[in-house]
């Protein structure tokens, strides 16, 4: 599992879909699910992203979640699946591959 924790200033809006953008160069990669939420001035965005790792020989899924208040959102990203092992995991570099694809876009939004 690999981790990306930060936060960000702009439109929720902006930040997800430059997200989609970034994720969706992968040709193998897809949206499987999203939730939006919003209360007052604060809102929260769950999406979980899927893709094919050819570094790990598997399929690895991304989730990202945004809460935002205003134009100060949180970026919470979680990318999981890539270890083929039972009891422990052997290789995660398919898990930080995916979870790279997104920190160049994120970066331009601190």
């Amino acid at each position: 599992m690999a981790m990306l924790e930060c936060d960000l200033h702009g439109s929720l809006f902006e930040i997800s879909e430059a997200i989609d953008s970034a994720v969706n160069k992968s040709i193998s990669a897809s949206v499987e699910d999203e939730s939006y939420c919003e209360k007052g001035d604060c809102a929260c965005s769950v999406k979980v992203y899927e893709r094919y790792s050819y570094i790990g020989g598997n399929r690895v899924s991304l989730s990202v979640t945004l809460f935002a208040c205003g134009n100060d959102v949180h970026l919470t990203a979680i990318s999981s699946g890539g270890s083929q092992a039972v009891f422990f995991k052997i290789n995660t570099w398919g898990e930080d591959a995916f979870l790279d694809t997104i920190r160049d876009t994120v970066e331009q939004f601190t």
